[in-house]
């Protein structure tokens, strides 16, 4: 008797629930297959997509809280101690897709698609298009591999466009705009706190592991005296080279903002982010810096900042080229090797540019996206598809030949030189133009990065400067709502001022 009405409500529930029994059951029987067949990271793979459905829920139900998401994952997720049997790029992809699926949904209510008709745009379409152009590629004579080339061309040019369509639609008013910058702020911050972690209180297990093996000769200098500290990043280039972009936008803010509680928070934030960068010991970071604020002097069209801002970067060019001011630092005087002409890691890349430019006369459109170790060791171009890049530019110029790295040149001045116009020209509000200038001087500071080390298109670089870029051409369109709102903050400001004193005097009664 037990058992029948067992079975009753068995049935009853399989036919309320059918759909989804027979889809988790499926689902299930699909994990085990591709666990014998493929193995653990396609096991992986199948039993996270209940989450991932649960995730587009989510998305849908709250659309910006995926938005942070994405932001937060991005900057996180190449930390050390985070392992995932799938690529680090394919959440931020995912999330990416899901937040542009649910803005085409979403057009008729919210339509800020218009606002992706920029040059930006045009610019980011030329470099999409010979991308895919690069499908037909077969300079190895190794036949067309859509895998391999779809691999290359959505880290070298689609996340791009992606990530420029999903700032323009979702950074829509100013109070998204500060929480944007103050979480960027905050963890900039946090990654400070991790390089101070790093050098006082040790490394966890996964970074000693990783700075023993593969980061060993890059990382541990004079016979292991020095450590180039590489925070929540990869690996320390990208870190100095994020972390003197950052610095370059942070301090712009913090001069250019009329709200004071801001103004000391990211001259902190910058001041913290500046110290970071030299524990990373990363070289080039120092002009990316340099670069960034020069930049801004233009910009500002102001000779109130022109003139402090020369005179402070001279003063501090000065110091580390003709002094010996603060070398008993081990950082700081690899900082000043930057400015040898003799620096022997300097001549290396010479000579690998050299031995590039030999074989890469007889591939014009290069050895094709995707290429690298496997490229048959026997094969003419077997020595371009190995050699150490050492720079995102070269590594373009290698995948593409000079034709390729000649419209990726084309297209970034094009995309910059708009934005630049934005800030110059169309823009009122001296604070937005600061914000603005900023993230301008940010992408100079990380485009001139990518021209010395392979930073330019790695996590989480891409997001923050290509969106930081994207968010420019967003300005005019929040800066009638960024006047209201910021007279209001200031207007809050100055009572909560005039209180503080009336307070004071009154006690003094």
């Amino acid at each position: 008797m037990i058992n029948r009405v067992n079975s009753i409500k068995f049935s009853e529930y399989t036919h309320e629930n059918g759909g989804r029994v027979l889809l988790l059951f499926l689902l299930f029987l699909l994990a085990i297959y591709e666990f014998v067949t493929a193995g653990f990271s396609t096991f992986a793979i199948i039993c996270i997509l209940p989450l991932i459905v649960l995730a587009i829920y989510i998305a849908f139900r709250w659309k910006m809280s995926c938005f942070w998401m994405l932001i937060t994952i991005n900057y996180f997720i190449q930390m050390k101690d985070i392992s995932i049997p799938i690529p680090l790029s394919l959440p931020n992809e995912m999330l990416q897709l899901i937040l542009l699926a649910i803005a085409v949904i979403d057009a008729r209510q919210n339509p800020h698609f218009e606002r992706a008709a920029n040059m930006m745009l045009l610019a980011l379409m030329i470099w999409c298009g010979f991308c895919t152009l690069e499908l037909l590629n077969d300079t190895c004579n190794l036949g067309i591999d859509a895998a391999l080339w779809y691999n290359g061309a959505r880290l070298m040019a689609f996340q791009i466009l992606f990530i420029f369509l999903v700032f323009i639609i979702y950074i829509s008013s100013p109070e998204i705009l500060i929480k944007y910058l103050k979480i960027w702020a905050i963890f900039s911050l946090f990654s400070v706190y991790w390089t101070w972690k790093q050098q006082n209180l040790g490394f966890t297990a996964a970074e000693n592991s990783w700075l023993q093996t593969r980061g060993r000769s890059t990382h541990l200098l004079n016979a292991g005296t020095l450590i180039r500290y590489f925070s929540t990043f990869s690996d320390a280039a990208n870190y100095g080279c994020n972390a003197a972009a950052s610095a370059v936008a942070f301090i712009i803010i913090a001069i250019t903002s009329k709200i004071k509680r801001e103004k000391i928070f990211y001259a902190i934030v910058s001041v913290a982010v500046i110290w970071g960068m030299f524990q990373s010991g990363t070289r080039t970071a120092i002009f990316c810096l340099g670069a960034g604020l020069l930049l801004y002097v233009f910009l500002s069209k102001s000779i109130k900042i022109a003139v402090p801002f020369s005179i402070a970067f001279a003063f501090f060019a000065f110091i580390l080229i003709f002094t010996n001011i603060g070398n008993g630092n081990q950082q700081i005087r690899r900082m000043r090797s930057a400015f040898k002409k003799d620096d022997a890691s300097a001549n290396v890349r010479d000579l690998n540019k050299q031995a590039i430019a030999k074989y890469i006369k007889d591939a014009p459109w290069g050895i094709g996206l995707g290429m690298g170790y496997n490229v048959p060791a026997n094969n003419k171009y077997a020595k371009l598809a190995t050699i150490p890049p050492d720079s995102e530019y070269v590594y373009i110029w290698i995948r593409t030949g000079p034709i390729g790295i000649t419209i990726f040149v084309i297209t970034t001045i094009i995309m910059f030189i708009g934005a630049c116009q934005v800030v110059l020209f169309r823009l009122k509000n001296k604070s937005l133009i600061g914000v603005g200038g900023g993230l301008c001087g940010a992408f100079v500071a990380i485009q001139l990065g990518g021209y010395a080390n392979q930073v330019l298109m790695q996590i989480p670089n891409c997001l923050i400067f290509y969106g930081g870029l994207a968010i420019v051409y967003v300005l005019p369109y929040i800066e009638p709502e960024w006047n209201k709102y910021e007279d209001k903050r200031f207007a809050e400001q100055e009572e909560r001022k005039r209180l503080k004193l009336e307070k004071k005097l009154a006690s003094r009664v």
